[in-house]
């Protein structure tokens, strides 16, 4: 078996993210600049979307604006499993992932760490290339940390229960803890439209889009209150189709664990950026939402 996971950039379509290294190169320098100066950094965690960067790409720079690269030694990638059935963790089974900016390295150490709490599974190498919301982050990062010595630990995360989110944000605590280490939550929003079985609208908020954007904003503000059990019950409220819902509650639950273990680290989450691929006026309608967040200890 290969020990390089190869570019698939999501779904075979080069429609994603430009397969030319300058052109991809110069179209996130171009977004990360627009951002113009870091407001909430230097990140230690973000949360950023997965979808193509012809909907996100603008969004996610956000976040990644605020990530200092001179204090990252390695990057840890929560990704949702949107085609395997987990109900935990998984590990890669490449040592390098493959992007057309240059090659990124996975931490065979860490891995050796997270293999041996017998909490993880490993992939198969075609699970892993065909699962985008690991992979829509690796352009990001390479370009983010350009210059610099670093390697990654791509994580792709089942349906946990809340039990489990708690078991693994504990054990990643840890990790979350080391300045060096940088965590990236991926996750879209709210997946609104008949087409993924959601279509709550509060004809209270406005328009459909307006509700979306409500909905959203309601639970962008529960994150921010760094309560993991506050976003489960936000989560049961309203339904909402957050794929990186699971992600979002392990780093939640290392910040809990954290602060539970008076550690002295005080941590501060807040949202940057949000956007819709579309507005959605009737019933008909769909649209997928995409927000940016930074997560720092002061």
């Amino acid at each position: 078996m290969s020990n390089e996971r190869v570019i698939r950039r999501a779904t075979h379509s080069n429609s994603w993210y430009s397969g030319s290294a300058k052109e991809l190169r110069n179209q996130l320098e171009n977004w990360l600049s627009s951002c113009g100066a870091p407001v909430f950094g230097p990140a230690r965690a973000i949360i950023a979307p997965h979808a193509g960067y012809q909907y996100c790409g603008s969004c996610a720079a956000f976040a990644y604006k605020e990530i200092s690269p001179t204090l990252v030694k390695r990057v840890f990638i929560l990704g949702p499993s949107h085609h395997v059935r987990l109900g935990g963790c998984a590990l890669s089974p490449a040592k390098i992932y493959k992007t057309p900016l240059y090659d990124l390295n996975i931490d065979q150490k860490i891995y050796g760490e997270l293999f041996n709490t017998s909490m993880f599974e490993e992939m198969t190498l075609h699970t892993d290339e065909d699962e985008h919301s690991i992979e829509m982050h690796l352009p990001y990062i390479a370009k983010v940390m350009e210059n610099h010595q670093f390697s990654i630990v791509p994580v792709l995360v089942g349906s946990l229960s809340t039990d489990k989110e708690a078991a693994y944000g504990k054990l990643f605590s840890k990790y979350l803890a080391d300045s060096e280490n940088l965590f990236i939550i991926s996750s879209d929003f709210c997946h609104w439209g008949a087409r993924f079985s959601y279509q709550y609208y509060d004809k209270g908020w406005g328009d459909i889009y307006q509700s979306i954007q409500k909905l959203d904003e309601t639970g962008m503000n529960t994150i921010e209150k760094l309560n993991p059990s506050a976003f489960t019950s936000y989560l049961k409220k309203y339904g909402n189709t957050i794929c990186g819902r699971h992600p979002i509650g392990v780093l939640l639950n290392a910040v809990h664990e954290l602060k539970e273990t008076g550690n002295g680290h005080k941590a501060s989450l807040k949202f940057l950026n949000y956007a819709q691929s579309s507005q959605c006026l009737y019933m008909h309608d769909s649209s997928v939402s995409y927000a940016a967040a930074s997560l720092k200890f002061d």
